[in-house]
């Protein structure tokens, strides 16, 4: 506990020092005088001991006072998470080709969209503070979970996600596009596309990295996920091989960064590195705010002047 205005203590001893150098009042001269002898024998200490309650009254009521105005408080921590000014737009592709089992997990295979879900709720799950939104995208491109703290709405969102609800073909630049259009009509300060796809772009009229050119322009940047064991440039014949090369080129038009994921180990080095480049709120010192005690002291003054002003002489 602390003080907010700690030198107001300094006011403790003032009355003292008043009765101390203030001049006392000049008592008047009383108009008839009796002889002493007439009170002999009545009883003067209960008078004396009336006199020392009310002083000590008085004397806890301006302690009280004083420590009010000095306004004592105490440091706590709050359960709320502050909001972190960024808008974060999942882009996740949900082709044919997300399927296919090529990945591993504790020694069992499993497709590459359930690797996904896994990271990827986990990832949107740390995201507290932020605002997160999911555009799935296969033959077209739609928005699954709006912006938003939700962050375990998002979750379950990907969690439900499944292949061929958009289509089979892979519509990128319709995905990133309509990430873009959502978040280019934001005023955040920080706003970021995390873009993932497994195969080549097979559908849209616009090409991706001219769609990442156009988030640059508008302070959007978009971090490429390149998912599966073939690329294009070495297998350009295999149906399942991902375009990391435009992928890469995608990133680096709007100032992002690009990854190639081949396995569980690079899924999880992936999303760990996502959050350096993009730190949460969790990594932030904890919101601490003071509560006030101020209200005490000066209810224990009231009470106390209250008694002083009732107080009858017996």
């Amino acid at each position: 506990m602390n003080f907010t205005a700690p030198l107001l203590l300094l006011l403790l001893p003032l009355p003292l020092i008043l009765r101390r150098w203030w001049p006392a009042p000049e008592r008047p001269r009383p108009a008839l005088r009796v002889p002493a002898a007439m009170f002999e024998g009545v009883q003067q200490g209960r008078g004396r001991s009336v006199d020392r309650s009310g002083l000590l009254i008085a004397a806890l009521a301006w302690i009280a006072i004083v420590g009010a105005l000095a306004g004592p408080r105490i440091s706590q921590i709050s359960d709320m998470v502050p909001a972190s000014g960024r808008e974060i737009v999942l882009a996740l592709d949900l082709s044919g080709s997300m399927v296919k089992e090529d990945f591993s997990l504790d020694g069992k295979p499993i497709s590459r969209l359930e690797a996904v879900k896994r990271t990827a709720s986990a990832f949107v799950q740390a995201r507290k503070g932020d605002r997160i939104g999911l555009v799935i995208f296969g033959d077209r491109a739609y928005f699954a979970a709006p912006l938003t703290f939700d962050v375990d709405a998002v979750a379950m969102a990907i969690d439900e996600a499944q292949i061929g609800i958009s289509g089979r073909s892979t519509a990128i630049s319709d995905g990133l596009g309509l990430a873009m259009k959502r978040l280019s009509a934001s005023d955040a300060p920080s706003r970021v596309v995390v873009l993932l796809s497994d195969g080549v772009n097979t559908s849209g009229d616009v090409p991706a990295v001219s769609a990442a050119e156009l988030a640059a322009e508008k302070g959007i940047r978009v971090h490429t996920i390149a998912l599966g064991p073939e690329d294009l440039e070495n297998q350009p014949l295999s149906r399942d091989a991902v375009d990391a090369q435009t992928l890469r080129d995608v990133a680096e038009a709007s100032g992002g960064a690009s990854f190639r994921v081949r396995d569980m180990a690079d899924l999880l080095a992936m999303a760990r590195s996502l959050d350096v480049l993009e730190p949460g709120t969790s990594q932030r010192p904890p919101l601490r705010f003071w509560h006030q005690l101020w209200v005490w002291p000066a209810a224990f003054a009231l009470i106390c002047l209250l008694f002083l002003a009732l107080r009858r002489p017996s």
